[in-house]
């Protein structure tokens, strides 16, 4: 692990054990998370911006609980002057995604209702003040889905075709 700069020496704790800071552990938790993707799934949702300067820009949302606001500190900022320094809390609630608002000023909305509480579901519109965005799940451009089931679909016709030219055969 490789630092700008060095690691503080700290004094060690019972048997020897080692003693961290807060922010030691934030950045060996941060080397150690996965670097997100952009890519909207089940396990690693996005909320993706709808129109505004910030239009098809993703925020991945992450297990846990993330803050949504205008301010630096959180998780996910969203330099808007509609939405609150502190606005939102988006958690996983038992594989459940559900956003909290926290007393924003401009309010939190989904799918058009203004909401304190609210399990999100793929495709939900998500607007934080005037800032909206889609929950997504899976992502709407990704073809292997469709192009599979095609592919199954027209193996299966092929079959049948197969099967009908046999039986044809047979018969004559």
């Amino acid at each position: 692990m490789s630092h700008d700069k060095p690691m503080p020496q700290r004094s060690a704790g019972p048997q020897g054990t080692r003693l961290f800071s807060a922010e030691e552990l934030r950045l060996q938790a941060g080397e150690l998370a996965p670097a997100p993707t952009g890519r909207a799934s089940v396990h690693e949702p996005v909320l993706e911006a709808v129109g505004g300067e910030h239009d098809r820009r993703r925020y991945t949302v992450r297990p846990g609980r993330q803050t949504v606001g205008r301010r630096g500190d959180n998780d996910i900022v969203i330099g808007d002057p509609s939405v609150s320094a502190s606005h939102a809390w988006i958690m996983n609630q038992q594989g459940h995604y559900v956003i909290m608002n926290t007393l924003s000023t401009n309010g939190t909305f989904v799918n058009g209702q203004r909401i304190h509480e609210s399990v999100l579901r793929h495709g939900d519109r998500v607007r934080l003040g005037v800032a909206e965005f889609v929950f997504l799940t899976r992502d709407p451009h990704d073809t292997r889905f469709g192009r599979s089931k095609r592919l199954a679909v027209g193996l299966l016709v092929l079959v049948a075709l197969a099967a009908l030219a046999g039986l044809a055969w047979w018969l004559l």
